[in-house]
């Protein structure tokens, strides 16, 4: 991460807080990362997004009609059966992969992160990578603050934090607000259509832990199979 950029985009956040050591116990798991960076930090943002306000960018998605992630494909095309696995993991998983069941809640949230995912005009890829981020930060369960088993202020289904520019607490804890927020930083990653799962959630998140994202791109690339023609 460049400590320089990052400095420029949240000079409110100590350059300290960019390494992240977390352990949250939470019914026996243990949530690691968290969103330390702002939604306009991703590591290779173009640098006509330096100083946009949370407030004016996270919500109002400008179609980004170039952007290769772009939902290009009519309505009568996205019917049908799942996607395909190619579309879901375009270069495969890497390394040992991890799964939970999930309960009713866990699964409405994906629900959740697939349709925001939709409206942002996005495709399959882009719901895996924000399933399989949201499964490692929080086992897709809507955190609140969580006091001393907290990361800093980190919470919702992205442990975002309200102190670097994500949101209000309300706000971040809305699967709607908080999918669009990170998917506003995914698409300021350059290439991340093509990247693996892990590479483009740690450019968006800065986690202490960059690769812990990758364990969970065959559960997330199976929920959003079963999820995306249905939301």
């Amino acid at each position: 991460m460049n400590t320089t950029l990052f400095s420029r985009w949240l000079p409110a956040v100590e350059q300290t807080s960019l390494v992240r050591r977390t352990a949250l116990g939470v019914a026996g798991l243990a949530f690691v990362g968290g969103a330390v960076a702002g939604p306009a930090v991703a590591a290779q943002a173009a640098p006509e997004h330096a100083g946009s306000p949370v407030s004016q960018s996270v919500m109002a998605d400008k179609g980004d009609k170039g952007d290769k992630g772009d939902r290009s494909k009519s309505d009568k095309d996205r019917k049908g059966g799942k996607p395909s696995r190619d579309k879901l993991v375009p270069r495969g998983v890497q390394g040992e992969q991890s799964r939970i069941s999930l309960s009713g809640e866990q699964s409405e949230n994906v629900k959740a992160i697939v349709k925001a995912t939709k409206k942002a005009g996005l495709d399959e890829r882009a719901a895996v990578i924000a399933v399989g981020t949201s499964l490692q930060e929080s086992k897709l369960e809507n955190l609140g603050h969580l006091g001393d088993r907290n990361d800093h202020d980190s919470q919702g289904l992205f442990q975002q934090r309200p102190s670097s520019g994500w949101g209000s607490p309300e706000q971040i804890t809305d699967p709607e607000y908080s999918t669009t927020a990170f998917l506003k930083g995914l698409k300021q990653v350059d290439g991340w259509h093509d990247l693996p799962l892990t590479e483009a959630a740690q450019k968006v998140q800065v986690s202490a832990y960059p690769d812990a994202y990758a364990q969970w791109e065959d559960q997330a690339a199976d929920l959003v199979a079963n999820t995306w023609n249905n939301s």
